[in-house]
């Protein structure tokens, strides 16, 4: 498996590169943060439609261009460098992966087509606890007549105040499978709580109370590893978002290293500063082998995307803690400053670093797998 990019793939990120530098620099994320009018720019996520950018990972039959992951990949390193804010991770990566791994031939073309038209969003319910765990779900479906009624609750759903609908993971009241629910997010019985987070993004706590759903919302989920991968998937794409982050954050005090002076001389001529920048570089190329190495294996289907996807996510949450850490550090007391931008990015590092399980959870899970 060749470890590098097409040359579609490549025109692909160029693109989405030029594209979100002219019209999703940091500084839409501080107006954003700022003027607190929206989560998210229409405009922009409009734009990204008309691109195609929804519909990378849905097949043609279901309106899609069939591009696959690593096409998704670099989509994301790219919205990670510019910290653009969007439904791409909600809708594009994890409730569309759902769907297509997970869901019946109704159910894709129910949703799927919507969703690569740019006429639906949907956000992915299934934490509980403030630690991640697929296997720790408590939300509960028991049978009502023709119907069922969802009970339950979920945290950190991100995207919840602007999706149409949620994926709600749960359980049958009287059986251990797990299920999924698809339901409209202004059903009678959901409330839905936002709060903002550390990277000035917003994530809802959900709640559901006697909420009525029909049998054809309900994704029965036979196989457990089939969950596990829509989990996977997301982790790399994931991964690929912290990258980004990464990536910028690097060349961004490496662009201060090379400017700052002190003593008369730039500060980047210092051999201590230059072996920690060294360290960074070498961190960041092994990164670039491990998130091309889970995309690649999304779109081959390896039977080891467990092992990859938890490799990839352990790997770059170590990374781009090093990496956001050394770039305050190195931009000395302005890096603590909201006057330039490095803040927002280690705000954003420290969010992705938690989401979908943190370097410990994806360390241990990665021992496990592999027999230790």
């Amino acid at each position: 498996m060749a470890l590098v990019l097409n040359e579609e793939q490549q025109l692909l990120k160029e693109s989405v590169k030029d594209f979100l530098d002219n019209k999703a620099p940091v500084s839409a994320l501080r107006k954003l943060r700022d003027e607190n009018i929206s989560d998210y720019d229409d405009t922009l996520w409009s734009e990204m439609i008309e691109m195609g950018l929804t519909s990378l990972t849905i097949n043609e039959e279901f309106g899609g261009l069939e591009f696959g992951y690593v096409a998704l990949g670099q989509v994301l390193e790219q919205t990670g460098r510019n910290l653009s804010v969007s439904p791409m991770i909600s809708t594009v990566l994890m409730s569309t992966t759902f769907i297509n791994v997970l869901g019946n031939v109704f159910q894709k073309n129910k949703y799927l087509p919507e969703i690569a038209k740019g006429n639906i969003k949907i956000c992915l319910a299934h934490q509980e606890t403030s630690h991640f765990n697929i296997k720790d779900i408590n939300t509960k479906l028991k049978v009502d007549g023709d119907s069922y009624v969802l009970n339950g609750e979920k945290h950190f759903v991100i995207d919840a105040g602007i999706s149409d609908y949620i994926i709600v993971l749960a359980k049958f009241e009287t059986e251990s499978n797990y299920i999924g629910v698809i339901l409209r997010s202004n059903s009678d019985g959901i409330k839905i709580n936002i709060s903002r987070l550390l990277d000035d993004r917003k994530v809802g706590d959900i709640t559901f109370k006697n909420v009525k759903i029909e049998k054809e919302s309900v994704i029965e989920i036979n196989d457990f590893k089939l969950l596990e991968r829509v989990f996977d998937i997301s982790s790399i794409g994931l991964s690929c978002e912290m990258l980004g982050v990464s990536l910028e954050a690097f060349d961004k005090t490496l662009a201060y290293l090379k400017d700052r002076q002190q003593f008369g001389v730039t500060i980047g001529t210092f051999q201590a500063l230059q072996h920690r920048a060294a360290k960074m570089f070498i961190e960041l190329e092994l990164c670039k082998s491990v998130v091309i190495k889970g995309l690649k294996a999304i779109d081959s289907d390896l039977s080891n995307l467990n092992e990859i996807a938890s490799l990839a996510k352990a790997k770059l949450g170590r990374t781009i803690k090093l990496i956001t850490n050394e770039a305050i550090q190195m931009h000395g007391g302005i890096g603590m400053t909201d006057d330039i931008d490095i803040g927002f990015y280690i705000k954003r590092a420290r969010v992705l670093q938690q989401t979908l399980g943190d370097y410990n959870y994806h360390l241990t899970r990665y021992a496990e797998i592999s027999g230790y």
